[in-house]
């Protein structure tokens, strides 16, 4: 096989191989990693809101107002 005119042999096709299934794995533990992170901000982003509730509703108050702007 011929690659940008070189010769390729059979050690090299075979590194190119696992060179990429690395990378494919990588990529893949990448995303679940970065699911995971998504998945866990928005859980604690919902429990606090959950205790924040819970808390105003013991002390008798309003419910906090909710966010307003880019900031919260």
């Amino acid at each position: 096989m011929t690659l940008f005119g070189r010769t390729l042999g059979a050690e090299e096709i075979a590194s190119l191989a696992f060179l990429l299934m690395a990378l494919a794995i990588w990529v893949a533990a990448w995303r679940g990693e970065r699911n995971w992170s998504r998945w866990f901000r928005g859980w604690e982003a919902a429990r606090k809101a959950r205790r924040e509730a819970e808390l105003a509703g013991e002390q008798g108050g309003d419910p906090p107002a909710a966010p307003r702007g880019p900031w919260g």
